[in-house]
Protein backbone atom coordinates (compact mmCIF):
# COMPACT_ATOMS: atom_id res chain seq x y z
CA UNK A 1 0.00 0.00 0.00
CA UNK A 2 3.29 2.40 0.73
CA UNK A 3 4.35 1.58 -2.40
CA UNK A 4 1.23 2.57 -4.43
CA UNK A 5 0.60 6.02 -2.73
CA UNK A 6 4.15 6.78 -3.23
CA UNK A 7 3.37 5.87 -7.34
CA UNK A 8 0.37 7.94 -6.92
CA UNK A 9 2.34 10.89 -5.43
CA UNK A 10 5.00 10.95 -8.09
CA UNK A 11 2.15 10.45 -10.82
CA UNK A 12 0.51 13.95 -9.69
CA UNK A 13 3.58 15.61 -8.90
CA UNK A 14 4.55 14.52 -12.79
CA UNK A 15 0.75 15.57 -13.92
CA UNK A 16 1.83 19.05 -12.13
CA UNK A 17 4.94 19.30 -13.87
CA UNK A 18 3.90 18.73 -17.12
CA UNK A 19 1.15 21.17 -16.73
CA UNK A 20 3.51 24.16 -15.29
CA UNK A 21 6.14 22.94 -19.01
CA UNK A 22 3.37 23.30 -20.82
CA UNK A 23 2.10 26.84 -19.76
CA UNK A 24 5.99 27.95 -20.20
CA UNK A 25 6.08 26.80 -23.18
CA UNK A 26 2.69 29.15 -23.84
CA UNK A 27 4.45 31.98 -22.35
CA UNK A 28 8.15 31.92 -22.72
CA UNK A 29 10.75 33.27 -24.87
CA UNK A 30 13.11 31.64 -27.34
CA UNK A 31 15.92 30.41 -24.01
CA UNK A 32 17.89 27.90 -26.82
CA UNK A 33 19.95 25.53 -24.36
CA UNK A 34 21.45 23.81 -27.42
CA UNK A 35 23.61 26.48 -27.29
CA UNK A 36 24.40 26.71 -24.11
CA UNK A 37 24.53 23.50 -22.97
CA UNK A 38 26.93 20.49 -24.50
CA UNK A 39 27.92 17.05 -24.29
CA UNK A 40 26.79 14.90 -21.05
CA UNK A 41 24.46 18.02 -19.66
CA UNK A 42 22.39 18.21 -22.47
CA UNK A 43 21.77 14.66 -23.07
CA UNK A 44 21.26 14.42 -19.66
CA UNK A 45 18.51 17.37 -19.82
CA UNK A 46 17.38 15.76 -23.20
CA UNK A 47 16.76 12.41 -21.19
CA UNK A 48 14.97 13.59 -18.23
CA UNK A 49 12.19 15.74 -20.24
CA UNK A 50 11.82 12.47 -21.97
CA UNK A 51 11.66 10.51 -19.24
CA UNK A 52 8.74 12.67 -17.25
CA UNK A 53 6.77 13.43 -20.64
CA UNK A 54 6.88 9.58 -21.52
CA UNK A 55 5.57 8.73 -18.33
CA UNK A 56 2.60 10.95 -18.05
CA UNK A 57 2.48 9.76 -21.91
CA UNK A 58 1.74 6.37 -21.32
CA UNK A 59 -0.24 6.44 -18.18
CA UNK A 60 -2.27 9.08 -19.41
CA UNK A 61 -2.47 8.52 -23.28
CA UNK A 62 -1.18 11.58 -24.30
CA UNK A 63 1.66 14.63 -23.65
CA UNK A 64 4.95 13.07 -25.04
CA UNK A 65 5.09 15.10 -28.97
CA UNK A 66 2.84 17.77 -27.59
CA UNK A 67 5.25 18.88 -24.63
CA UNK A 68 8.42 17.68 -26.21
CA UNK A 69 8.18 18.99 -29.76
CA UNK A 70 7.97 22.73 -29.16
CA UNK A 71 10.14 22.11 -25.94
CA UNK A 72 12.95 21.02 -28.10
CA UNK A 73 12.43 23.62 -30.68
CA UNK A 74 12.20 26.32 -28.13
CA UNK A 75 15.63 25.29 -26.91
CA UNK A 76 16.78 25.91 -30.33
CA UNK A 77 16.52 22.63 -32.21
CA UNK A 78 15.22 23.14 -35.65
CA UNK A 79 12.30 21.18 -36.83
CA UNK A 80 14.38 19.14 -38.98
CA UNK A 81 16.23 17.28 -36.17
CA UNK A 82 13.41 18.17 -33.65
CA UNK A 83 10.33 15.84 -35.67
CA UNK A 84 12.14 12.54 -36.76
CA UNK A 85 14.00 12.32 -33.55
CA UNK A 86 10.48 12.76 -31.35
CA UNK A 87 8.87 10.12 -33.94
CA UNK A 88 11.68 7.45 -33.37
CA UNK A 89 11.61 7.86 -29.96
CA UNK A 90 7.81 7.74 -29.55
CA UNK A 91 7.96 4.54 -32.31
CA UNK A 92 9.75 2.68 -29.95
CA UNK A 93 8.32 3.46 -26.33
CA UNK A 94 4.92 3.40 -27.69
CA UNK A 95 5.60 -0.27 -28.67
CA UNK A 96 7.25 -0.78 -25.31
CA UNK A 97 4.03 0.87 -23.59
CA UNK A 98 1.76 -0.82 -25.43
CA UNK A 99 3.28 -4.44 -25.20
CA UNK A 100 3.80 -3.75 -21.30
CA UNK A 101 0.22 -2.36 -20.73
CA UNK A 102 -1.00 -6.05 -22.69
CA UNK A 103 1.11 -7.78 -20.45
CA UNK A 104 0.23 -6.69 -17.16
CA UNK A 105 -3.70 -6.83 -18.27
CA UNK A 106 -4.15 -3.34 -18.56
CA UNK A 107 -5.50 -4.34 -22.30
CA UNK A 108 -6.11 -7.32 -23.69
CA UNK A 109 -4.28 -7.10 -27.60
CA UNK A 110 -4.44 -10.57 -28.26
CA UNK A 111 -5.26 -12.00 -31.64
CA UNK A 112 -9.16 -11.84 -32.66
CA UNK A 113 -9.82 -9.44 -29.27
CA UNK A 114 -11.61 -6.69 -29.26
CA UNK A 115 -8.82 -3.95 -28.20
CA UNK A 116 -6.50 -5.15 -31.18
CA UNK A 117 -9.35 -4.83 -33.45
CA UNK A 118 -9.47 -1.35 -32.86
CA UNK A 119 -5.71 -0.62 -32.43
CA UNK A 120 -5.75 -1.78 -35.97
CA UNK A 121 -8.37 0.56 -37.01
CA UNK A 122 -7.09 3.15 -35.19
CA UNK A 123 -3.59 2.85 -37.27
CA UNK A 124 -5.64 2.26 -40.42
CA UNK A 125 -7.60 5.65 -40.16
CA UNK A 126 -4.16 7.29 -39.68
CA UNK A 127 -3.60 6.57 -43.31
CA UNK A 128 -6.64 8.73 -44.47
CA UNK A 129 -6.94 11.46 -41.93
CA UNK A 130 -3.31 12.68 -43.03
CA UNK A 131 -4.08 12.37 -46.71
CA UNK A 132 -7.63 14.28 -45.85
CA UNK A 133 -5.34 16.63 -43.51
CA UNK A 134 -2.63 17.37 -46.26
CA UNK A 135 -5.31 18.23 -49.13
CA UNK A 136 -6.64 21.00 -46.50
CA UNK A 137 -3.35 22.08 -45.03
CA UNK A 138 -2.53 23.84 -47.87
CA UNK A 139 -5.56 26.03 -48.06
CA UNK A 140 -6.70 26.49 -44.25
CA UNK A 141 -5.24 29.16 -41.98
CA UNK A 142 -3.18 28.02 -39.25
CA UNK A 143 -5.29 30.19 -36.98
CA UNK A 144 -8.52 28.35 -38.27
CA UNK A 145 -6.73 24.73 -38.02
CA UNK A 146 -5.32 25.13 -34.17
CA UNK A 147 -9.11 26.99 -32.74
CA UNK A 148 -10.49 23.38 -34.46
CA UNK A 149 -8.40 21.91 -32.50
CA UNK A 150 -8.47 23.17 -29.52
CA UNK A 151 -12.28 23.27 -29.36
CA UNK A 152 -12.67 19.92 -30.35
CA UNK A 153 -10.27 18.55 -27.68
CA UNK A 154 -11.96 21.19 -25.55
CA UNK A 155 -15.47 19.62 -25.80
CA UNK A 156 -14.12 15.85 -25.33
CA UNK A 157 -12.81 16.78 -22.34
CA UNK A 158 -15.61 18.22 -20.92
CA UNK A 159 -17.73 15.16 -22.27
CA UNK A 160 -15.33 12.73 -20.27
CA UNK A 161 -15.87 14.87 -16.74
CA UNK A 162 -19.27 15.75 -17.25
CA UNK A 163 -21.08 13.78 -19.92
CA UNK A 164 -20.56 10.23 -18.80
CA UNK A 165 -24.49 9.48 -19.52
CA UNK A 166 -23.94 10.70 -22.97
CA UNK A 167 -21.29 8.22 -23.31
CA UNK A 168 -23.13 5.77 -25.79
CA UNK A 169 -22.58 1.65 -25.93
CA UNK A 170 -19.31 0.89 -27.70
CA UNK A 171 -19.17 0.52 -32.25
CA UNK A 172 -16.68 0.42 -34.72
CA UNK A 173 -18.46 3.42 -36.23
CA UNK A 174 -17.35 5.29 -33.42
CA UNK A 175 -13.69 3.77 -33.72
CA UNK A 176 -13.10 4.66 -37.13
CA UNK A 177 -14.78 8.37 -36.92
CA UNK A 178 -12.25 8.70 -33.66
CA UNK A 179 -9.34 7.19 -35.58
CA UNK A 180 -9.80 9.52 -38.49
CA UNK A 181 -10.34 13.17 -37.20
CA UNK A 182 -6.87 12.04 -34.48
CA UNK A 183 -4.46 11.06 -37.74
CA UNK A 184 -6.42 14.66 -39.48
CA UNK A 185 -5.26 16.66 -36.44
CA UNK A 186 -1.85 14.62 -36.52
CA UNK A 187 -1.81 15.40 -40.11
CA UNK A 188 -2.59 19.39 -40.32
CA UNK A 189 -0.95 20.20 -37.44
CA UNK A 190 1.39 18.06 -35.29
CA UNK A 191 -0.94 17.45 -32.47
CA UNK A 192 -4.13 16.23 -31.57
CA UNK A 193 -3.92 12.42 -31.97
CA UNK A 194 -3.27 11.26 -28.31
CA UNK A 195 -6.34 13.60 -26.30
CA UNK A 196 -8.47 12.36 -29.33
CA UNK A 197 -8.18 8.85 -29.75
CA UNK A 198 -7.86 8.09 -26.21
CA UNK A 199 -10.67 10.60 -25.03
CA UNK A 200 -12.81 9.37 -27.99
CA UNK A 201 -12.02 5.62 -27.21
CA UNK A 202 -13.73 6.42 -23.80
CA UNK A 203 -17.12 8.47 -25.08
CA UNK A 204 -17.16 5.47 -27.83
CA UNK A 205 -17.64 2.78 -24.69
CA UNK A 206 -14.08 1.67 -24.18
CA UNK A 207 -12.39 1.15 -20.67
CA UNK A 208 -10.00 3.83 -19.70
CA UNK A 209 -7.28 1.48 -19.05
CA UNK A 210 -7.67 -0.17 -22.17
CA UNK A 211 -8.08 3.39 -24.15
CA UNK A 212 -4.38 3.92 -22.94
CA UNK A 213 -2.76 0.90 -23.71
CA UNK A 214 -4.64 1.09 -27.74
CA UNK A 215 -3.53 4.63 -27.84
CA UNK A 216 0.05 3.64 -26.87
CA UNK A 217 0.47 1.06 -29.31
CA UNK A 218 -1.52 2.69 -32.30
CA UNK A 219 0.33 6.22 -31.95
CA UNK A 220 3.67 4.10 -31.84
CA UNK A 221 2.49 2.59 -34.97
CA UNK A 222 1.27 5.68 -36.65
CA UNK A 223 4.74 7.19 -35.52
CA UNK A 224 6.96 4.66 -37.31
CA UNK A 225 5.12 5.46 -40.73
CA UNK A 226 5.09 8.95 -40.36
CA UNK A 227 9.30 8.22 -39.78
CA UNK A 228 9.30 6.10 -42.67
CA UNK A 229 8.18 8.99 -44.61
CA UNK A 230 10.06 11.99 -43.23
CA UNK A 231 13.28 9.87 -43.95
CA UNK A 232 12.32 9.11 -47.41
CA UNK A 233 12.17 12.48 -47.70
CA UNK A 234 14.03 14.71 -45.63
CA UNK A 235 16.98 12.15 -44.84
CA UNK A 236 18.41 10.70 -41.61
CA UNK A 237 17.76 11.04 -37.56
CA UNK A 238 20.00 13.70 -35.64
CA UNK A 239 21.16 10.84 -33.35
CA UNK A 240 23.09 12.99 -30.55
CA UNK A 241 18.66 14.19 -30.22
CA UNK A 242 17.05 11.01 -30.66
CA UNK A 243 19.34 8.74 -28.13
CA UNK A 244 18.92 10.13 -25.46
CA UNK A 245 15.03 10.69 -26.22
CA UNK A 246 15.06 6.99 -26.31
CA UNK A 247 16.33 6.21 -23.67
CA UNK A 248 14.60 8.42 -20.80
CA UNK A 249 11.04 7.50 -22.59
CA UNK A 250 11.76 3.77 -22.86
CA UNK A 251 12.94 4.18 -19.03
CA UNK A 252 10.06 5.39 -17.42
CA UNK A 253 7.89 2.85 -19.14
CA UNK A 254 7.23 0.24 -16.73
CA UNK A 255 6.43 2.69 -14.01
CA UNK A 256 4.00 4.46 -16.33
CA UNK A 257 2.32 0.96 -16.94
CA UNK A 258 2.46 -0.04 -13.25
CA UNK A 259 0.94 2.98 -12.20
CA UNK A 260 -2.00 2.26 -14.68
CA UNK A 261 -2.59 -0.91 -13.26
CA UNK A 262 -2.88 0.00 -9.75
CA UNK A 263 -5.07 3.06 -10.21
CA UNK A 264 -8.58 3.10 -10.20
CA UNK A 265 -10.46 3.65 -13.53
CA UNK A 266 -12.36 6.87 -11.85
CA UNK A 267 -9.56 8.26 -11.08
CA UNK A 268 -8.15 7.79 -14.52
CA UNK A 269 -11.01 8.79 -16.40
CA UNK A 270 -11.13 12.44 -14.24
CA UNK A 271 -7.72 12.41 -14.93
CA UNK A 272 -7.58 12.09 -18.56
CA UNK A 273 -10.76 14.26 -18.81
CA UNK A 274 -8.95 17.11 -17.19
CA UNK A 275 -5.77 16.80 -18.84
CA UNK A 276 -7.85 16.83 -22.17
CA UNK A 277 -9.38 19.83 -21.02
CA UNK A 278 -6.04 21.86 -20.29
CA UNK A 279 -4.79 20.61 -23.12
CA UNK A 280 -7.66 22.29 -25.03
CA UNK A 281 -7.81 25.58 -23.42
CA UNK A 282 -3.64 25.85 -23.73
CA UNK A 283 -4.09 25.27 -27.88
CA UNK A 284 -6.92 27.88 -27.36
CA UNK A 285 -4.50 30.35 -25.81
CA UNK A 286 -1.83 29.89 -28.78
CA UNK A 287 -4.28 30.77 -31.21
CA UNK A 288 -5.24 34.09 -29.76
CA UNK A 289 -1.32 34.90 -28.92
Amino acid sequence: MASQRILKTVWTLCLIGLGVALIFLTFSPDIRLAERFGGATLFLIIGVLAFFAEYVDSSLGMGYGTTLTPMLMIFGFSPLQVVPAVLLSEFISGITSGALHHRTGNVDLGRGTRARRTMQILVACSVVGTVAAVLLAVSLPKPIVKGYIGFMILGIGFFIIYGRRLMGRFSWGKIIGVGTIAAFNKGISGGGYGPVVTGGQILSGVGEKSAIGITSFAEGLVCLVGLILYLVLQGGVAWGLALPLMLGAILSVPAAVWTVKIMPERLLRRSIGYATLFLGVLTLIRVVL
